[in-house]
């Protein structure tokens, strides 16, 4: 049996990663994107954005011979056509634009041909692969709907070994499900789940798992607000309800909240689409787990100005400004708003391993240095934004040595308290009481749970 070639197209975060993964399970494959100095970075292996493994992955194919770039369709000959474009929030609308796909479909049709298949992995509302089924169909090519579940940071391993495979097909349409399992099929062999069902379940299971993951955040960001007013320790919370299989631990990291390009535009579009299809209370939960998502950044601004207030003004350093660990995507970061308020009032100095050029483009009114060092010194607040490897293994001893400031506000609960504690830092972190260096402590008491390395603070754990 020949192999099926392979054409995706668009090319940003999500085709990017898919073609590139396509070419490494020895698929012959063609990244299609109308953005010519995107397709040039591509087809010379690198990323136009940071995702671990993923150059290696393009160098890997484009040398093999199994991966090219190109800005159109010309001269393509393809089996399976994946359409990988943005859906981005509508202006002025919580609603999804899908003008991206409605141009991506359009200008496939010319090339479309009896026995084809095109492949939705883009993020839809409900509703749209019927629509464009209509589109495709009369060239006699079908239609799937495949949708991705990338997590930013791991996106390679997620390609290469998902957790399931899902395909929205016609009822009764077994060759667009065989013509899936051929391209799938050494990820198949290893028996990864496959789900076949219909074009609306298989558009709504993305959504769904989305707006639970953020829902979940937002949860444990509202106990976070309960246990500030309390008392009482929102990780230490987290741990013990974690360990009840029917809840898990994971998605449970109380802080300054999700952000990203999927799950806030995500869960705003599936609430706007629920009202268009006449289900308008179904998702009103949905408004509730985007403010509390909100909220969290007012809380972050309000601890850091607290501390400032208390030690008479100062500049803040500002570790963090990509939206998670592990990735240089800045769009509805938490910790760059965070940071672009703070600065609207006062001297930040902010830091990112990666995020630094992509910040800068976004917010070029904030001053971003390019060494940890840079920002520390002169600081008299230290401000955790995004749980970087790098700043959740410092050691707060050596920090000391390199900044006068002794107050860190940890915005993801991801510093080992004690640690910091010990080296003179009075340390604020949302959702648990204050801990000041001065404070007397029970020498016997057990160590913090948040410390680094805990299977909470994984990368994983974070939209």
């Amino acid at each position: 049996m020949t192999a099926p070639r392979i054409a995706v197209v668009g090319c940003g975060y999500l085709g990017a990663v898919h073609a590139a993964g396509m070419a490494s399970l020895g698929l012959d494959t063609v990244g299609i994107d109308v953005d010519a100095a995107r397709v040039a970075t591509l087809q010379a292996g690198s990323a136009p954005f940071f995702e671990p493994g993923l150059d290696a992955m393009l160098r890997a194919g484009i040398d093999g011979g199994t991966l090219r770039f190109q800005a159109d369709a010309a001269g393509v000959e393809a089996d399976v056509w994946f359409v990988c474009v943005g859906t981005p929030q509508q202006p002025g609308s919580d609603a999804a634009d899908l003008t991206f796909v409605d141009a991506a479909i359009a200008g496939l049709l010319p090339a479309l041909r009896e026995g084809m298949l095109v492949v939705g992995k883009s993020t839809v509302p409900v509703g749209t692969a019927e629509r464009l089924a209509a589109l495709v169909e009369p060239t006699g090519a079908r239609l799937a709907w495949n949708p991705e579940f990338l997590r930013e940071g791991l996106a390679v391993t997620d390609t290469l070994a998902p957790d399931r495979l899902v395909y929205g097909v016609r009822d009764g349409d077994d060759a667009a499900v065989a013509a899936l399992d051929e391209v799938y099929a050494s990820i198949l062999a290893r028996d990864t789940p496959r789900i076949v069902t219909d074009f609306a379940t298989a558009e709504l299971v993305k959504v769904s798992a989305n707006a639970f993951l953020a829902t979940k955040i937002s949860f444990i960001n509202a106990i976070a607000e309960v246990a500030e007013h309390a008392g009482a320790d929102v990780v230490q919370l987290a741990d013990a309800i974690g360990i009840d299989a029917r809840i898990g631990r994971r998605f449970l990291g109380a802080g300054i909240g999700f952000g990203g390009g999927c799950l806030p535009k995500d869960i705003r579009a599936f609430r706007a689409r629920s009202i268009e299809i006449g289900a308008p209370e179904a998702l009103g939960l949905l408004d509730e787990v985007d403010r509390i998502n909100q909220r969290r950044r007012d809380r972050m601004v309000e601890l850091v100005e607290r501390e400032l207030t208390a030690l008479g003004g100062g500049a803040v350093a500002m570790l963090g400004l990509a939206f998670k660990p592990d990735s240089d995507d800045v769009r509805d970061s938490a910790a760059l708003d965070v940071a672009m308020r703070l600065a609207e009032r006062h001297d930040v100095v902010a830091y990112d391993p990666q995020a630094a050029a992509p910040a800068a483009r976004r917010a070029p009114q904030l001053r971003i240095v390019d060494a940890l060092d840079d920002a520390l010194a002169g600081a008299a607040v230290v401000a955790l934004g995004t749980e970087w490897r790098e700043f959740r293994e410092l050691d707060p001893i050596d920090v000391a040595t390199r900044t006068s400031a002794r107050v860190v506000v940890d915005g993801r609960n991801a510093l080992d308290r004690d640690a910091w504690t010990a080296a003179g830092f009075r340390v604020v972190a949302i959702g648990r009481p204050d801990r000041d260096p001065s404070a007397p402590r029970d020498p016997s008491a057990p160590g913090d749970p948040s410390a680094p390395g805990d299977p909470s603070h994984d990368q994983e754990a974070r939209a």
